[in-house]
Order: C-alpha cells, then structure tokens, then sequence
C-alpha cells in the first residue's frame, strides 16, 4: 500500500509545502504542476524538474526543507481515508502480511501513520531512501513482497498515482486505483483493477479475497 493519497489525503499538505518552497527557489508550482510533474515522483526527480537553475549540491537541502515544511503542515491534523483502520484490522485477522511502499522519506512516513493512528498497522515499511530506484521502477513492491514471502499473484497493491500505479503493474501485482487526486478513467488507463473513492467501497473486499485467498 502507498501512503500519500491512500493512508491520507496528504495532497494539500505537500502542495502548500511546495508552493511554499517553489516561491523561495524561484519555482511557480501551480495544481497541473503538482500532479503532472510532482504527485508520486521521488524528491530527486522533483528536484531536477523544477530547480534546474540551482546547482544539484543543494538539491538534498531543498527536499529536506520542503520535507520538514510539510511534516509542520500535518500538525493542523490529520485523518485516514475512510473505512482504512477497519480494512487494516480485517486483513490483519486474516494474517494477511501489510506493507507500506512509498517514495516518500522516513520522517514523513511516521509522521503520517503517527498522525492518523496507524504506527502499528504495517508489518513493514519500504521507502525509497532505503533503494536504489523508487517508483515507477517495480523494485519497491518486489522488495515488499520478498521481505514478506508472497508472490505477486497473492498481492494487492493501492496506488493513487501514475508512478505508483505504474511500479506495481510492473511487478505484477493487482493494483487498486484510490481516487483522490485522479478520476477512474485515469487511474484505469494507468493499469489499475478497480477505482475506488474510499475503503467503504462494497466492492473492494470481494476483491481481496478473490486475489489473495483465490
């Protein structure tokens, strides 16, 4: 499972923090911006895109300023999607194995599982900071599902952007398209099973079970 945009609606956090971090460093971050060119990318990859006019020795400091910016941003408050702590408790009765996989640093991952509820949810977090490719390279869901001991055909994997979406469709596993910064057709198109807005969705546990018991 992903985090921004599947644990929590994180999208207007990290846009403020860019917009923030964008006007300091000589960057316009408009919302075709963020979801083009920022939603899902690694910081590196972010960071060449829109600060190609600042020396690339600087580039670890601007993610992590912008990094701490959103993680100050999140004390407003945070929430899960709807329906995810009863999906997790489900799955976890069922001795199903959880992991998150994110591109998004360490720090921010506790942050938001912090934030919602959820330090505990997950038997195992995989970030980018700790490979060599994130996403959209399928390396991050292989790594997940090695470190658990499941085959892709037993897997479901959330995503709610392209890059996401893009890694684990190109691992192999069933993918389920969040809805919350992309509209069915895209998240469809991407490669995703189902589109779904939240967890409540009647579809989604025949799914799973389908999947990962069948």
């Amino acid at each position: 499972m992903d985090l921004d945009g599947t644990v929590m609606d994180s999208d207007p956090y990290h846009y403020e923090a860019f917009q923030k971090i964008g006007e300091k460093y000589g960057a316009e971050i408009d919302e075709e911006i963020f979801r083009t060119r920022i939603s899902g990318h690694t910081n590196d990859e972010i960071c060449a895109e829109l600060f190609p006019h600042i020396d690339t020795s600087r580039h670890a400091d601007i993610a992590d300023e912008k990094e701490a910016l959103f993680r100050e941003l999140l004390e407003r408050g945070a929430e899960p999607i709807a329906g995810l702590p009863e999906l997790l408790s489900w799955a976890r009765k069922k001795s199903w194995g959880l992991a998150l996989v994110t591109n998004a640093p360490i720090a921010n991952q506790q942050a938001i599982l912090a934030g919602v509820g959820l330090s505990d949810a997950f038997d195992l977090l995989i970030s980018a900071d700790e490979l060599p490719r994130g996403k959209p390279d399928p390396l991050p869901y292989q790594t997940a599902m090695q470190r658990l001991g499941v085959d892709a055909r037993h897997a479901v994997a959330f995503e709610d952007a392209i890059p996401g979406l893009t890694a684990a469709v190109r691992a192999g596993v069933p993918t389920i398209g969040l809805r919350s910064s992309l509209e069915e057709k895209s998240l469809l198109e991407a490669g995703a099973a189902l589109a779904i807005r939240d967890y409540h969705d009647p579809r989604l546990r025949p799914f799973l079970l389908s999947h990962i018991e069948g």
